[in-house]
């Protein structure tokens, strides 16, 4: 009989422990880093490439201040950082990285635009797609230039 307690007991509380268990980051659902510089990568290239990012004379002056292998690796950190991963974000805030660039509605709907491909292009689900996004969009009132 006590054996019998003792098992159902054990049972008990390895079941009950393994469902509390913390749900994973961001950062850990996404992989770690090694994914998201993968995704960051093809996205900076996409931004660079974009003929409507180029055509804003202070974006393209912005690239000959910060090359892109640098906003590759801030951007990794960035988002290492924020999906609550163990790398530090060493760049400038949002707005001050982003005040003179005099980035408007219709850029900031490319940029995103972008980013869903490249997310796409590396099957990123779309529950962390959202949550991605979600972080993207509390960023904006600092970037996008209102008019």
């Amino acid at each position: 009989m006590l054996k019998r307690f003792l098992f159902r007991s054990l049972l008990v509380v390895l079941f009950v422990g393994t469902n509390f268990s913390q749900e994973k980051t961001l950062y850990e659902r996404l992989g770690g880093v090694k994914p998201i510089s993968l995704v960051v990568n093809d996205f900076i290239d996409r931004l660079v490439a974009n003929d409507v990012l180029n055509a804003n004379p202070m974006i393209k002056a912005g690239r000959n201040h910060s090359p892109d292998a640098y906003l590759k690796f801030q951007v990794t950190n960035l988002v290492c950082q924020v999906t609550g991963g163990p790398c530090v974000y060493t760049g400038l805030g949002m707005k001050e990285s982003h005040q003179h660039l005099n980035i408007t509605e219709n850029e900031w709907q490319v940029m995103r635009d972008e980013f869903k491909k490249s997310l796409d292009k590396f099957g990123v689900p779309d529950k962390e797609q959202k949550e991605l996004f979600d972080i993207v969009e509390s960023t904006k009132k600092d970037i996008v230039e209102m008019k």
